[in-house]
């Protein structure tokens, strides 16, 4: 009786806060009503990974076959081949991509001039508003073999380079313009974090002989070492994920040994060879990895530094 009345009890809480905090619950409704309509309803669908799906009988009318379909997958050379793309592809965002927003995030903190600093994060910010179709435009533009580096080169007696066919250089093209577009924007979170910051640190630590470098270190890091491990795990929950939008406009059929990722291959073979069972299997087969990343490393910085997600 205990318990039930414990039970009733918690109900009845639920109830009054839910009443108290009305208009931030109604505020809340609309986003929890798109991820129940467009997140958790159609997970529905990710059944046909384990039946043999026809358009014509419907999910439901679609017969079972079981691992087949993952069967298939593993045992393609294609698709371990774009596995191995898209991870070392993200490993290289990651090494290269992650500590970007962060240096440029303690620079920018560390200019005085508030006109100037202003400016330049208006400035870098701009890259992040241009869709990929647009920079992928302006990307051929500069380095097709016609295009203006290229002219530039044979104007000086030199060869004409294939940036955009070369295996070689496509993953360095797609980390150097991943960088420059969202760099800038990454730069927010880090900003906003060190705005919470207590000056009263700064001023003691001057007071007691640190330079700049040994501030940096000893209090804007450590400032930022919370928001750093909630986004790395974020990151590596998404490890999986290739970017389609970036490699979508940027790749082509040469550069699909170093530049076709997962995202761009379940495209391919989903929606234009129409094998939605066994592109429905690959993303679910991808999500559990994130998924497992996902734990894993979340318990690995709450081990190291007490700070995860959940």
């Amino acid at each position: 009786m205990a318990t039930i009345g414990a039970k009733a009890g918690t109900g009845t809480d639920v109830g009054r806060r839910i009443v108290k905090y009305k208009m931030l619950y109604l505020m809340l409704l609309p986003a929890v009503t798109f991820l129940l309509i467009f997140s958790y309803i159609p997970m529905y669908g990710a059944s046909i990974a384990f039946k043999e799906f026809w358009i014509t009988k419907g999910i439901l009318g679609s017969p079972w076959v079981g691992f087949k379909h993952f069967e298939q997958i593993f045992a393609t050379d294609k698709f371990w081949q774009v596995f191995t793309n898209t991870i070392e592809i993200n490993l290289l965002r990651l090494i290269f991509g992650f500590p970007a927003p962060i240096i440029l995030a303690i620079l920018l903190n560390e200019v005085r001039h508030r006109v100037f600093k202003r400016s330049i994060q208006t400035i870098i910010y701009l890259p992040h508003f241009i869709s990929w179709v647009t920079i992928s435009g302006i990307l051929f533009a500069l380095l097709s073999n016609e295009g203006l580096v290229n002219s530039i080169i044979v104007l000086f007696g030199g060869e004409s380079i294939n940036f955009l066919t070369n295996n070689e250089m496509f993953r360095p093209l797609l980390i150097i313009s991943g960088m420059w577009k969202e760099t800038g924007w990454g730069t927010i979170i880090f900003l906003a974090a060190l705005s919470g910051v207590n000056p009263d640190l700064y001023e003691a630590s001057v007071i007691d002989g640190a330079n700049r470098w040994k501030q940096i270190v000893h209090i804007t890091l450590p400032s930022l070492l919370p928001i750093i491990s909630i986004l790395l795990i974020l990151n590596f929950g998404s490890m999986m994920n290739g970017g389609f939008d970036q490699v979508f406009n940027m790749y082509n059929p040469m550069v699909y040994e170093s530049g076709d990722v997962i995202d761009t291959y379940v495209y391919r073979i989903g929606l234009t060879q129409g094998q939605y069972s066994v592109a429905t299997a690959i993303g679910l087969f991808l999500n559990v990895i994130n998924f497992v990343l996902l734990i894993v490393v979340n318990s690995a910085a709450k081990k190291m530094n007490g700070h995860g997600i959940y």
